[in-house]
């Protein structure tokens, strides 16, 4: 095995991509607001390295205003048909515009599309207001191409922890922990 995390998190997440039937890129995303309430949320991860791990969202949802109060996040992989889990925990800034506009741009249309209609994590009277937005955003841009949205963007995890957690029989796991130290890594294991 490897003894730099982000090769270990490559090769394991290029076994899920081959085994998990759906979504491999699906993470549990646990925010905390400024009182420490916790909240979490499933999530698509789309770019990860060494600078860290990168979802997308509005950024006026809930998930964006918890950030903007406590710029800390945690993510939780769970793969269940390689019984493996990945833990990653760190400070989350916003990705650059220009990675923003580039993962925009390779959406399909109509997500595109609904970035502008959807007021994210608000209330909503009925399913047919939202309908109503996405067919005036439709008209909207109908010709031409769909922006990114100013409200809409990037956020990075930068990992100080991951853990590597494997299933082993009689619950006699194994857990490898890497802790970031300034610009270096330590490892370790942990009692399952």
């Amino acid at each position: 095995m490897s003894d730099d995390p982000f090769t270990l998190f490559d090769s394991w997440y290029a076994e899920a991509k081959e085994s998990e039937p759906n979504d491999p890129n699906a993470v549990a995303l646990a925010t905390a607001d400024a009182e420490g309430r916790p909240s979490v949320r499933m999530v698509l991860l789309k770019g990860h390295g060494p600078d860290g791990f990168v979802i997308y969202t509005n950024r006026e949802s809930r998930k964006a205003g918890e950030l903007a109060a406590n710029p800390q996040g945690a993510l939780l992989f769970h793969w269940k048909s390689l019984r493996r889990q990945i833990r990653i925990e760190g400070p989350v800034t916003h990705a650059a515009d220009a990675e923003s506009d580039a993962y925009f741009a390779s959406r399909g249309r109509d997500s595109r599309i609904g970035a502008w209609a959807s007021d994210q994590s608000r209330p909503l009277d009925s399913r047919e207001t939202f309908e109503h937005r996405v067919a005036a955003m439709t008209a909207k841009f109908e010709g031409q191409d769909v922006p990114r949205p100013p409200h809409w963007g990037g956020y990075r995890i930068v990992p100080t922890r991951i853990e590597f957690w494997q299933d082993r029989a009689h619950r006699l796991h194994e857990r490898r922990v890497f802790t970031r130290d300034g610009g270096s890594w330590t490892e370790g294991l942990l009692f399952p």
